[in-house]
């Protein structure tokens, strides 16, 4: 393929190393899965999700953060301390997940 053939690398605004520059909407269930989401956007697809999972009528969802050296886990942890309408949260049971998931509990 040459420049000719794609309009995007004529596009002074458009980033070679992103294929997707323009949001993406995925499907909003009760597990959210946090491995896909870089670590600079975890902070606002967390609170989006969280938003978006009340609106949805979801009373709990799990949110996958990983083990590792808890670093994701303490960061999704003050979000939750600081969502007005989030009851409460408890680590995952190990089959689902342990302490690498968080089981939130969500307001009406």
């Amino acid at each position: 393929m040459n420049r000719m053939d794609n309009p995007v690398a004529d596009d002074p605004q458009s980033d070679p190393y992103d294929p997707f520059p323009d949001p993406v909407t995925i499907q909003i269930t009760d597990v959210f899965d946090l491995h896909t989401i870089r670590p600079r956007e975890v902070k606002l697809v967390v609170e989006e999700y969280l938003i978006e999972a009340r609106r949805l009528g979801f009373r709990q969802v799990r949110i996958i953060h990983g083990k590792g050296i808890g670093v994701q886990r303490d960061m999704v942890h003050a979000i939750l301390g600081r969502t007005p309408f989030v009851l409460a949260w408890i680590d995952a049971p190990p089959e689902a997940g342990g302490w690498g998931a968080t089981i939130v509990s969500l307001a009406e």
